[in-house]
């Protein structure tokens, strides 16, 4: 596939708002998890939660989108410059050749739990009552009215692949000449629906969660957004030149270099047990990029601290990767953040392709026997050209993302 410039990224997690502030947490081994406080009546177990979230508000001219969700999309769109590059973007190819792509599994759902507990007179509260906010799109059309772009607009809602699919989607808009760039992303927040309804699934850890780690007992939830901005690399759809953005410290360009999806097609909640699916999302990715496994320097795990996840992609990993891989799962910093883990732990991936920080497994001592030396519990610190990201949604829905720097 030809490659796209990562003009800018972003992500505010657990740890912070921005790229900087997950940087130094992730440098330090500082988590974000904390004992859950979400809620009238919590769940016994640890959460990644964004502080600030009560005291953001949207803008007036928005507050028909007025949501937990939507308020931290707008808290991540305005760090790191994001909407400064969208701005140039929109004075370089116009509004409407702008895509925006985005991935949520629950979207504003925790807005129409709340409605349904202040029912009045069996209606939804006046504060609640605007339909956008009840819909998966809900933000989607929200970011699309924030930003006023005016190209495509699509929401994808794959489980927890869904903020990882949209670099996939995205790449396909642009070289199918629909966009000349895409406002990528993925935002979702903690819910009842989302804490109570994994645990009924017995998923849940009581305490933070141990990827990879002998004695894991299950994922802690988080909640999270970010978003990227992709061009084409070198030129515009007008075969003009780009000027490359000085917003890189090397000087070099991020770029997104191959993606790959696959579906398992085997059970609702568990992985296909050898993990073919992950291996024909990575494979593919692989493929695209025309990059070999043993040029790849990290691989962000999807690595939920689930039994039966991690030792599936472990052993998906062991049969496609060398020893010399450096491979972790960051959820132990952030929780899992279900439809935004694809755009947040790409994040990640990028911060180790820039900054050469690979990041260990945080709160994981003992290692599980199925996992091989590709599985790592310290962090390192080297230069690397190529990063991978996996993402893996229930229904055995894969994606796995390469990026590279040139």
């Amino acid at each position: 596939m030809p490659p796209l410039a990562i003009r800018a990224y972003t992500a505010t997690t657990a740890l912070g708002r921005g790229r900087a502030a997950q940087a130094e947490a992730l440098q330090a081994r500082r988590s974000g998890l904390r004992l859950n406080d979400f809620g009238g009546d919590p769940l016994d177990c640890w959460i990644g939660r964004v502080d600030g979230l009560e005291d953001t508000a949207l803008p007036e001219a928005w507050a028909r989108w007025e949501c937990r969700n939507n308020r931290l999309a707008w808290l991540a769109l305005q760090q790191d410059g994001v909407l400064d590059v969208v701005a140039e973007m929109k004075a370089r190819h116009g509004a409407e050749r702008i895509a925006i792509v985005l991935g949520t599994s629950t979207s504003s759902i925790g807005a129409t739990e709340e409605a349904y507990t202040r029912l009045e007179d069996g209606a939804f509260p006046k504060d609640l009552v605007e339909h956008i906010v009840h819909t998966p799109h809900s933000l989607g059309d929200f970011v699309q009215h924030a930003t006023g772009l005016r190209g495509p607009c699509v929401t994808i809602a794959t489980a927890c692949s869904s903020s990882a699919k949209v670099f996939a989607q995205a790449s396909r808009l642009i070289e199918a000449g629909l966009a000349d760039a895409a406002l990528v992303g993925g935002v979702d927040t903690l819910c009842g629906s989302v804490l109570f309804g994994f645990n009924s699934l017995e998923l849940v850890s009581p305490e933070p969660c141990k990827p990879f780690d002998a004695q894991r007992r299950g994922l802690s939830l988080g909640e999270a957004g970010g978003f990227a901005v992709l061009e084409r690399s070198g030129q515009n759809a007008h075969g003009e030149p780009v000027v490359r953005q000085a917003h890189h410290e090397r000087g070099s360009e991020l770029q997104l270099r191959g993606y790959g999806e696959s579906s398992d097609a085997h059970h609702m909640s568990t992985p296909h047990p050898q993990g073919l699916g992950a291996q024909y999302a990575m494979r593919d990715a692989l493929a695209r990029a025309r990059v070999e496994a043993d040029a790849i320097g990290y691989l962000n795990l999807h690595g939920t601290a689930t039994p039966a996840n991690d030792k599936v992609e472990a052993h998906a990993v062991g049969v496609m990767f060398p020893a010399t891989l450096h491979a972790s799962s960051t959820k132990g910093w952030t929780g899992h953040t279900l439809g935004a883990a694809g755009i947040v732990e790409s994040v990640f991936a990028l911060i180790a392709l820039e900054d050469g920080a690979l990041p260990g497994t945080l709160n994981s001592a003992t290692p599980d026997a199925a996992c091989g030396p590709q599985i790592r519990f310290d962090n390192a610190q080297r230069e690397i050209r190529y990063a991978m990201n996996n993402s893996f949604g229930f229904g055995g829905n894969n994606c796995s993302l390469l990026f590279g720097r040139t």
